[in-house]
């Protein structure tokens, strides 16, 4: 087993909101100057990839936008390879954006697809067209399931959690921790699952895809979960460090 590639997780493992981690500045630069393959991975749909390099730019690190994916591409790439191109969206313009760029009609008139990411806008006459639409028959797609982020803000799964109540129909979700999102990345770079790491800080989203695709694990403990928490999951990641600080490919391959 050579790890050849990397696929990262950004808030907790690299930015906490809009500051950097300390030392993953130079884990990234040191990942890039050596050449090896990278997705920076995140659930969070509500960015274009130029935002997130943008972000990292404020923070005083430099990357391509072409690095980062995003729950929102992925839903996008995931749908371009399903019949029926209308949809009816719940979410901000990067899902929109993305949505368009796969070739899709955004509608509220017999849409094909409802599909759900994470809005501040979110309001009943949303929530009684999506659940309309899909308890008649279109079908419910979601970029990711996380209930809510820090401070408890509202996240996608909780806006789901409405439409589903009223439909009686289930999303397919695309983000972690689904597999799906995680062979959408290595396709993206043309990678293996035997030969790629995914870096993480929350093992029931991380760690638990990585797991499902078939990928080396590293949990961080500078976000979610914590060294008390591995025993509380059923699996167990590869590797835990305090860090990406402390992340070096290669000594990886020498252990």
């Amino acid at each position: 087993m050579t790890l050849k590639n990397v696929i990262c997780d950004i808030d907790g493992v690299l930015m906490y909101d809009n500051k950097a981690v300390e030392g993953a500045g130079a884990f990234l630069h040191r990942l890039i100057d050596n050449d090896v393959p990278i997705v920076l991975l995140t659930n969070y749909p509500s960015q274009t990839a130029q935002d997130l390099a943008n972000r990292f730019h404020s923070a005083g690190i430099e990357v391509p936008a072409s690095l980062f994916y995003t729950s929102a591409m992925a839903t996008a790439d995931f749908l371009s390879q399903q019949p029926g191109k209308k949809a009816y969206v719940i979410g901000e313009g990067a899902l929109v954006h993305e949505l368009y760029k796969a070739g899709f009609t955004i509608t509220d008139v017999n849409p094909d697809f409802v599909i759900v990411g994470e809005t501040r806008s979110y309001n009943w006459e949303m929530m009684h067209k999506g659940a309309y639409f899909v308890a008649n028959g279109a079908r419910f797609i979601a970029t990711n399931p996380d209930t809510h982020a820090k401070g408890f803000v509202p996240g996608c799964g909780a806006l789901c959690a409405g439409i589903e109540k009223i439909s009686g129909r289930s999303p397919f979700y695309v983000g972690k921790p689904s597999p799906y999102i995680i062979r959408a990345a290595l396709n993206r770079i043309h990678a293996h699952s035997e030969e790629t790491i995914i870096i993480g800080d929350n093992l029931r989203t991380d760690i638990l895809a990585g797991f499902q695709a078939g990928l080396k694990t590293a949990l961080v403990l500078s976000g979610v979960s914590q060294q008390q928490d591995v025993e509380n999951v059923p699996f167990r990641p590869d590797w835990v460090f305090p860090s990406v600080a402390s992340i070096d490919l290669a000594d990886l391959n020498e252990s």
